[in-house]
This record gives structure tokens, sequence and C-alpha cells, in this order.
């Protein structure tokens, strides 16, 4: 049987809550040529038992121990056979045009090596916000842009096999392993610095957000990833710091940020606050978190939903 154009890759840890909807969103796709590597990195729940019933297009594998999500990504990456590699969180959804106008975008332009859709962040029950709701992001090459505001979802993001195997740090190392929260953002930014990026304008993907995601309460790891970002583009693309000098402004500014939301979490706002003052751009965002910094860190999931209900232009 010849090789399908579209590997979609989908990395599970029981997932039986939200799987069957982001199957059948998956199932409802009216581009048909793909596959699924469902890779189940160890459930104790019904998602293998959910997952087989999908029909022959979805190809089943277990690791013989729960690994971290970017190991777990390589590894199912390994057994794609297709084109083009897909990538749906199993608590996300597609809406149904969405690998068609993606793979159309990838089929026209060869230099193209990633290509995403607008996002709406959802809790399951609404729409909170749009990735792309204020201001549509660049296309072509997009290497500095897409470090100043990321806008490639996890699961909106349809990259060229030979954009990803070009970045690789290893056979068979996509993904940086050494990295737990910012391992997606990573993988982006080598493809863009190497690639043109481009999107589809239209909110296509649709990514749930749950109360308790502690995705938005690991802020002391991003804070250590992020420097280590800016060591690994320091040693891997030469003359870095001549020649993009904003960035490593950017991610310096960054970093303490996140360093004094994890230390105003601790109850440390005092020591928070002297790190934001050596911040060189004040944003919005940061002066709504140096005055919550005054108030006890356990106010953090209010000003958390404070910051995602303000409108898009001041979250930048």
């Amino acid at each position: 049987m010849s090789a399908p154009a579209v590997s979609i890759i989908m990395n599970c840890l029981n997932c039986e809550k939200d799987l069957p909807d982001a199957l059948k969103s998956v199932k409802e796709q009216t581009f048909q040529d793909f596959e699924i590597i469902f890779w189940d990195n160890g459930s104790k729940d019904r998602s293998a038992e959910i997952a087989k019933r999908f029909g022959p297009q979805l190809r089943y594998f277990s690791g013989t121990e729960t690994v971290p999500l970017g190991e777990a990504r390589n590894l199912a990456i390994k057994e794609a056979k297709g084109n083009y590699i897909a990538f749906l969180d199993c608590d996300d959804l597609w809406k149904p045009e969405k690998l068609s106008l993606q793979v159309e975008l990838l089929k026209n332009n060869p230099d193209l090596g990633l290509a995403c859709t607008d996002t709406e962040i959802f809790n399951g029950k609404r729409i909170l916000s749009r990735l792309f709701e204020n201001t549509p992001p660049e296309k072509g090459h997009v290497f500095e842009a897409l470090m100043s505001s990321q806008w490639i979802s996890m699961s909106s993001a349809v990259i060229r096999k030979g954009a990803l195997d070009s970045v690789a740090e290893a056979p068979g190392k996509w993904f940086d392993e050494s990295l737990n929260v910012c391992e997606e953002a990573d993988l982006f930014y080598r493809i863009a610095h190497d690639w043109e990026v481009d999107y589809v304008d239209q909110p296509l993907t649709m990514w749930r957000v749950h109360e308790m995601n502690t995705t938005f309460r690991k802020f002391g790891q991003f804070a250590d990833e992020t420097m280590y970002i800016l060591e690994k583009h320091r040693k891997i693309y030469s003359d870095y710091d001549q020649n993009y000098p904003n960035l490593v402004e950017l991610l310096k500014n960054r970093s303490s940020f996140q360093k004094a939301i994890s230390l105003w979490r601790e109850n440390r706002g005092s020591e928070a606050r002297k790190i934001l003052k050596s911040i060189t751009h004040v944003s919005p965002k940061v002066r709504l978190f140096q005055a919550a910094s005054f108030f006890p860190g356990s106010l953090f999931d209010l000003a958390s939903k404070l910051y995602f209900a303000l409108p898009g232009f001041l979250r930048k």
C-alpha cells in the first residue's frame, strides 16, 4: 500500500474523557489520506479501547513505560510514513476543512516547512479567545516574529517531514528531550529559522484549556528553559548575538518575567518585584503582575483568569 500523505501524531496519557471527540474530529476531515500514529504513553484508563475502535487508519503503539512528552512524540514520529506530520493533542479538536487547506498550502510551496491555522481557545463549554483575533501573524521567514509572539498551537501545526528531518538534532530526535514545557516552541523556532511558515486564516483548531491546566503553573520551568533556548541558539546559529540582538533581550526579559511569576506564586512578592525591575520593556502584562505581586501568591488563579479575559493586544 502507498504511504499516506499525512501522519497524525496523537500522544495519549489517560485521555478517555476527551479522546472520543478528538477522534471524531479526525474522522470528519474532508481530507482522508492520512494515518493516525497513536502513541499510548502508559494509560490506565479506557484510552486504548477507544482508540482501537477508530479503524484501520489508526496504528496503535504502546510504550513500555511512561516517558516525557517530547520523548513520546519522538517515538511516535519514528513510526510515521506520511510526507506531512500533523499533531493533535487528545483533548483538542479539528474542524473538517483543517487538513485539506493546510496540505494545499504545503503542496503549493516547496519552501514551506510548516502550516498552521488560527486556533480557538475553549474550556469545553465556551470559546474564551482566538489566537489571531486581533492581529494576523506574519508569514514567510518569520523566525524573529515567531519568537516575539508565539502563535502556533501544537494541534494546529502540520509540518513537512523533510523540514522536520532537516532540523533534527540527532537521528530520531526532532523534539529536544531536555525540555519539558518549551519543547514545542523550540521545534517551531528551529523550523522557522530555516524554512518558510504560513497559515490558514480560519479558526480550524480548538485548543482545550483546563481550569487546572498545569502549563500555566510552571513558570519556574519556563524561565529556565527560555534561557536554555537562548544558549542553544547561540551554539547552533553563528553570530547570534550580533544578528539577533533584539531576540537576546527578548528572551532575557521573558525569562525574568517567568521567574518573577514563579517567585510570586511562592509568596515571595518582594523578590519578584526586584526581578521585574530588570525587564527593559515594561508591557501591560508586566504592569499587571507587578501590581498582583503585592497580594498573596494564592491569587495566581484569579490573576490568570483576568489575564485571559483581557483583549488580545493587552496580553502581548
